[in-house]
């Protein structure tokens, strides 16, 4: 959630440079299933950032009934495509599909489906496919509207491979793995940088970025491999240590404040 946050108020700056309505990119953040306090506090967020005047807020929380969780994805998307399709740019936000992927399962079992793997429906998988893959940019010719999707997806105990992580993970082009356990260490954002993969790459990074990357990713996965073993021992190579102190050196500089 604070990522996505993080980029609903980043555009502001982005939006500020645009000299007409097809630069700016409108955000729609849709919250699915969570506490109203947990909106009220977003919406105070966006209001002090004046970040409101370019976002749309569609909210099913907890308190409101199945059939509303489950449609508030399709609801959002509709208002993101309304901007697509008239020459505009917006960024969809679903926080979280996995509460709309419960809500889907008790409406399923309450008319009688039969239940699947983890008492899932069988068309789960289509209930975000459907969703996910009308984020599309268009042509030239139609307008150059584009919209991106950002679903959010919870896990239990941090395990991707469950069922919803994996369905999600196989329709996006790419994914942020975030871990709690990175978080209580200080290290925010709290990115697993080995589960956390791009199937776009380098071809949407600028050439700086690209030349960074491709070395501070491979140092910080060797770092992360090695740390894991030199703590049941004190005797290491000077290759072995130089690694563990440039990994240390790495993993401080993406820190940013919460």
């Amino acid at each position: 959630t604070a990522i996505a946050i993080d980029t609903i108020l980043n555009q502001k700056q982005m939006n500020s440079r645009g000299t007409s309505e097809s630069e700016t990119l409108y955000c729609v953040y849709v919250a699915i299933g969570q506490k109203r306090s947990t909106v009220a506090q977003l919406v105070q967020i966006l209001s002090e950032a004046n970040a409101l005047e370019y976002s749309i807020l569609v909210a099913a929380t907890a308190s409101d009934p199945a059939p509303l969780q489950f449609l508030a994805p399709y609801s959002g998307c509709a208002m993101g495509e309304y901007f697509r399709d008239n020459g505009m740019h917006a960024l969809i936000i679903y926080d979280d599909l996995s509460k709309q992927a419960v809500a889907y399962r008790q409406m399923s079992l309450l008319l009688r489906r039969p239940p699947g793997r983890e008492a899932f429906p069988g068309d789960v998988f289509y209930l975000h496919s459907r969703l996910l893959e009308r984020a599309a940019k268009r042509s030239d010719q139609t307008g150059a509207g584009s919209s991106t999707a950002l679903p959010v997806i919870e896990t239990q105990a941090g395990d991707v491979s469950a069922y919803i992580p994996t369905n999600v993970i196989s329709i996006t082009d790419g994914q942020i793995c975030s871990e709690t356990e990175l978080f209580y260490r200080g290290i925010r954002p709290a990115i697993n940088v080995g589960l956390s993969v791009s199937r776009v790459g380098s071809a949407a990074q600028l050439r700086a970025m690209k030349q960074v990357r491709g070395s501070s990713k491979l140092e910080l996965a060797q770092y992360r491999e090695v740390a894991a073993f030199a703590q049941f021992g004190s005797d290491l190579d000077a290759a072995t240590q130089a690694l563990l102190n440039r990994g240390a050196r790495l993993t401080e500089v993406p820190k940013q404040p919460q």
